[in-house]
Formats: structure tokens, C-alpha cells, sequence
């Protein structure tokens, strides 16, 4: 059996990788395309859970304040866009939520991989956040964020607060 090829994390300074994801609303949705804005793309494990409830709201309350700022936010998991329409719907989102079903984005995120999960090593999403700036370059990145309390911390960090 092979090992899983995980790719390094990202660092501030790196080429944030580009992606086109189709989103909630059948759109398609290409990172580059957002250049001249600040981009948090952060990665969550899957629709309609608590903690990605929890992780959505916080985002979507915090949405204007972070426009205002020059920020956009795009939410990555690997459900389809019908579940994330439905997410969308059920929780009153406002931020953009992408589709990645084969968690190639992901991975090229270093947001995909071997994880804990009660004590046992699982492959699977790791919840993760980057910041990417204006230019295309991580500014920041965070992985293994908790669900709750994560959007302040990310203000916090950003010196938004």
C-alpha cells in the first residue's frame, strides 16, 4: 500500500495555487479573477455540520465588516453545489461556497490529508484558512483551526479587530 502524498503547507510568501470551483449557485468561480482584493479561502470538512455551521455563520456575521476591509471569503468543501445551495438556504450564508468533490484544490492547499479524529489518524479535510493578498501570495495560512471561535482569532490576526 502507497502513502498518501501530502503537499507541504503553504507560508506566507508562496504563490497561492489558482482554482476554478463551481459554487453554491452554479457559478464559476476562478481565484485569479479576484486579484486587487484580499481573499480568505478557508476549508471545512462538510455542509450542514455543527462546527461547519458554527465556522459559516461566524464568516457570513462577519462578512460585511471584513468587505469593508477589502476582504472576500470563498468556503471550500467537498460537497456538491446542490448541498452547499441547500447550506446556504438552511443557514441564511452570505459567503461564497465552492465546490471541490475531488478535493483537488484542497490538496494543493495541504488542506487534505492525514488527520486525528478521536484519537485515530484518518485521511480527510483539514480545516484550514488562507489568506491570500491582492497579488496572488499567501499571506497567511492556518491549518487545524477550530471551528468555534476561529473567524476572531482570523480578525485578531488580521489586526481587524
Amino acid at each position: 500500500m502507497t502513502q498518501p502524498v501530502t503537499q507541504p503547507r503553504l507560508s506566507p510568501g508562496d504563490t497561492a495555487p489558482d482554482f476554478t470551483l463551481t459554487s453554491d449557485t452554479g457559478e464559476q468561480v476562478t481565484l485569479s479573477e479576484l486579484r486587487g482584493r484580499t481573499v480568505i479561502v478557508y476549508f471545512y470538512p462538510a455542509a450542514m455540520t455543527p462546527g461547519c455551521t458554527k465556522q459559516a455563520c461566524d464568516f457570513t456575521d462577519s462578512l460585511d465588516a471584513l468587505r469593508a476591509q477589502g476582504y472576500e471569503v470563498l468556503g471550500i468543501s467537498p460537497d456538491k453545489p446542490e448541498k452547499l445551495a441547500k447550506f446556504r438556504e438552511r443557514d441564511g450564508l452570505t459567503i461564497t461556497l465552492l465546490s471541490d468533490p475531488d478535493r483537488s484544490v484542497m490538496k494543493e492547499y495541504a488542506a487534505f490529508g492525514e488527520k486525528k479524529l478521536y484519537g485515530k489518524v484518518v485521511e480527510g479535510v483539514i480545516r484550514s484558512t488562507v489568506v491570500v493578498d491582492p497579488e496572488g501570495r499567501v499571506s497567511l495560512a492556518q491549518y487545524n483551526v477550530k471551528a468555534t471561535g476561529h473567524v476572531a482569532k482570523l480578525r485578531r490576526d488580521l489586526g481587524l479587530d
